[in-house]
């Protein structure tokens, strides 16, 4: 968990030092403070481009040099530190401890997970949506799945490229990238399933309460590796008139049931959809906590305006002592029945 971060010239922010306890972090403020902007900075402190999936560009602050640096102290004594500059304002620099690293090695330090008003609509965006939330999770449990999941994206647009070329593609050179596309795809497939299991018995074994107990099932055809290369060979010609690879983990979804109702989360209501939600990221996290021994750091933008009080002091009461939760909210008194363990911040 971050126990110092640093913002400069970040969004709406052109120099911010906070020092966060291990427990709950409120930021409170009026819309356009920017606490949203703070959580989408602890975002970036895992793989990806953040809560918002912002270009980098976008996050530099207006009227700064185009350039913008999130520095953490996270695992204890480990200095993370991420942005852009000015001269290359796409690319995404990482250093650990001053050396140049990888984003992909983040999540050995640390586990972010959150939740924003945008992610209300999960269950009725396209099955992408669903999947980059569900990789999230697995990557909390699985810290080389973005690796994979880059490698595999990686092989399979090379693919494509030469499959929709005007030139005709090298079998050979085609084969190969069908071999990488079937070992980390196939890696993809294992670790998002096993994730989807824990967490489905873990859901499961929930006593009916405040937050809608959710049922998981990711869908898609299993990814067995010989079954697989011969689907991509067998299918260029098809995947070449496509434009586009029609078999292989990158089409799955997470399919997700109101247990208590057995009925779609599509079809639950509002207020069931964000509770579906909040119950998945709550299990999640007791999950993570329990599989490694640290548990990951949420972030909950606006969640509590949203509850009634008695779902509000039920979230309270199940987060308080499972590790840093910063959440956020434009009237202090929302956050009263939290009581004084808690790292107050106005902005």
């Amino acid at each position: 968990m971050p126990s110092r971060l640093i913002l400069t010239d970040f969004r709406n922010h052109a120099a911010l030092a906070l020092s966060p306890g291990p427990g709950f972090v409120v930021l409170t403020g009026e819309n356009g403070a920017g606490k949203t902007n703070v959580l989408e900075a602890v975002s970036l402190l895992a793989p990806g481009r953040g809560l918002r999936r912002a270009p980098l560009a976008a996050m530099a602050r207006q009227g700064g040099d185009g350039g913008f640096g999130v520095a953490a102290t996270v695992a204890g004594d480990v200095e993370v530190a991420t942005g852009a500059l000015a001269s290359a304002p796409e690319r995404r620099l990482v250093r650990v401890q001053g050396a140049t690293a990888s984003a992909n090695t983040l999540p050995e330090w640390v586990t972010v997970l959150w939740l924003t008003p945008a992610t209300d609509r999960l269950f009725v965006e396209p099955a992408g949506e669903r999947r980059r939330f569900l990789d999230r999770l697995t990557l909390a449990l699985a810290p080389s799945h973005a690796m994979h999941a880059t490698r595999y994206e990686a092989a399979m647009r090379e693919r494509n490229r030469l499959l929709t070329g005007e030139r005709h593609a090298d079998p050979d050179w085609l084969s190969a990238l069908e071999a990488r596309m079937v070992e980390h795809g196939t890696a993809l497939d294992t670790a998002r399933a096993d994730t989807v299991t824990l967490l489905a018995e873990r859901l499961a074994a929930v006593p009916a309460g405040p937050f809608a107990r959710a049922g998981l099932a990711l869908v898609g055809e299993a990814i067995e590796p010989e079954a697989f290369a011969a689907a991509l060979a067998m299918g260029r010609r098809r995947d070449a008139a496509a434009g586009r690879t029609l078999v292989g983990p990158h089409r799955a979804d997470l399919a997700v049931t109101h247990l208590d109702k057995d009925q779609a989360a599509a079809l639950a209501s509002t207020g069931e959809q964000k509770a579906l939600l909040l119950g998945i990221v709550l299990a999640h996290a007791e999950l993570v906590a329990d599989r490694t021994g640290r548990a990951p750091v949420l972030l909950l933008d606006e969640v509590a305006a949203h509850l009634d009080p008695t779902r509000r002091a039920a979230l309270f009461d199940r987060l308080a002592g499972r590790g840093q939760t910063w959440m956020t909210g434009t009237e202090p008194a929302l956050f009263d029945a939290i009581g004084l363990d808690a790292t107050r911040i106005e902005l």
